[in-house]
């Protein structure tokens, strides 16, 4: 019996020590009884503990049903407000719709009136932007921008001194435009710095600072010197007519555009002949242009060689006694050295001494003649490479933009230009400088052949 007691109380001990190992694994029981009492004084507390914990929730609970019947009575009268709002929009719309109405048939005829002077105004906003006159008139863009939201307004009506301002403003740009007048006003230079200067403004054309034409544009609002001037005859006679105080000068202006000066505005955009050449030419531009110049710098030596050689070949002609420090002197020369040989014999030693000399006076010809011959070629070259290149980039990007195929079309045409232009000098000093060799070694031939005549002449008098 005692042997079941205690199993009976090993089981209830283990089983408490599993739900509160803090209160016994501080001290063991002494006894059965003092197991139980502990254990009731731990379920006590954790009754208690429980208890606490539904009234902490409970009160959460009560705390949250609260709030969202605050909530539901916040949905409530927001929705009443709404309700109330729209109805008020709705109202508003129908009286406003109804006074714009009432405005309109108030209007009437004015309304064709109003729909002229809006389309006039937006021309003339767009012909101030630009204008020379509103470099020396500011506020004028401000004003139409203004005037023309008020013209097409439906809920405001337009005055009369706008309108008559409106009118000033262009009978201003009539006036001006007929004027050649001069003021002070801040200039922009191609550094990127400003400075106040006197500028002299010819009409709505053109204006003209310290002998430099200037631009406007009405982003930017200010005058700006043009970064690539006109011929220097051009902006002599624009510095004489700022330097004028009456009288009649010739100067040069720009009438293209609307307002005029466009094309001088624009001289930015067109490259000079050596930034084309620079900018589109590429490698292989750059290589018939080296071989151009080879081929001028090797013709113009020969030329210069062959001239010094003609002119002591010309001096032998003249001359009775051979000389070494020519062609024609070395051929005659073999002459005199064998005066007893046959005449076959004899035109065959000067018909060799004169093929010795013509290497010599032919020399390089051959490299002009080939540079002439591939400079096209390698233009031909380049056309191609540039052409692969639109291709290319039409395959990218499209053929929509003509701005993005702009760079291997002209690589094309330019390398194109370029052979020929170094083909054709090419030519020319090749011809010019083969003349020069022909002519000598046409003297050297005949000079021969009147020694084997002389020889041939004497052997059958003999």
């Amino acid at each position: 019996m005692k042997k079941i007691i205690q199993l009976a109380g090993i089981s209830v001990t283990g089983l408490f020590l599993a739900v509160s190992s803090q209160s016994y694994a501080q001290q063991p029981a002494a006894s059965l009884a003092e197991l139980l009492n502990n254990v009731e004084q731990d379920r006590v507390a954790q009754s208690q503990e429980h208890r606490e914990r539904e009234q902490r929730f409970q009160q959460q609970a009560n705390q949250q049903q609260q709030i969202l019947d605050e909530v539901k009575s916040r949905i409530e009268q927001e929705n009443s407000t709404n309700t109330s709002l729209t109805q008020q929009f709705d109202a508003n719309q129908l009286t406003i719709a109804e006074r714009r109405e009432a405005l309109r048939t108030a209007r009437a005829d004015l309304n064709e009136l109003l729909g002229t002077i809006q389309g006039v105004a937006g021309d003339v906003r767009s012909i101030f932007e630009n204008s020379l006159i509103s470099a020396q008139y500011d506020g004028r863009e401000e004003f139409l921008d203004s005037f023309i939201e008020r013209v097409a307004s439906d809920t405001e009506q337009v005055r009369i001194d706008e309108i008559e301002r409106f009118w000033f403003f262009m009978q201003q740009e009539l006036v001006e435009s007929g004027k050649v007048v001069q003021y002070n006003d801040m200039v922009s230079l191609p550094s990127g710095e400003a400075s106040e200067r006197r500028i002299t403004r010819i009409g709505s054309f053109n204006s003209i600072s310290d002998g430099e034409y200037l631009s406007y544009s009405g982003a930017i609002g200010h005058l700006q010197v043009l970064p690539r001037q006109p011929a220097a005859e051009v902006l002599a006679r624009a510095t004489a007519l700022e330097n004028a105080g009456s009288g009649m000068f010739k100067v040069g202006i720009d009438p293209t555009g609307a307002l005029g000066g466009s094309m001088m505005a624009n001289l930015i955009n067109f490259p000079t002949p050596a930034e084309q050449v620079r900018d589109n030419s590429g490698v292989i531009g750059f290589m018939i242009i080296g071989l151009g110049c080879i081929a001028v710098l090797i013709a113009l030596i020969r030329s210069f060689i062959l001239t010094i050689v003609a002119a002591k070949v010309n001096a032998q002609v003249k001359s009775d006694k051979a000389n070494k420090n020519n062609p024609l002197g070395r051929v005659l020369l073999v002459a005199e050295s064998n005066p007893n040989v046959d005449t076959e014999t004899l035109e065959l030693k000067l018909g060799e001494a004169i093929l010795q000399e013509t290497p010599s006076l032919e020399r390089f010809l051959t490299l002009i003649k080939i540079i002439s011959t591939i400079a096209p070629l390698m233009g031909l070259l380049g056309t191609v490479t540039g052409m692969i290149q639109v291709f290319q980039q039409i395959t990218v990007y499209g053929a929509g933009d003509p701005t993005i195929m702009a760079g291997g079309i002209s690589m094309a045409l330019m390398t194109t230009v370029l052979g020929i232009c170094a083909a054709i000098p090419a030519i020319l000093m090749h011809s010019w400088v083969k003349s020069k060799a022909d002519r000598i070694i046409h003297i050297m031939e005949e000079q021969a052949t009147g020694i084997i005549a002389r020889k041939a002449e004497a052997s059958n008098k003999a």
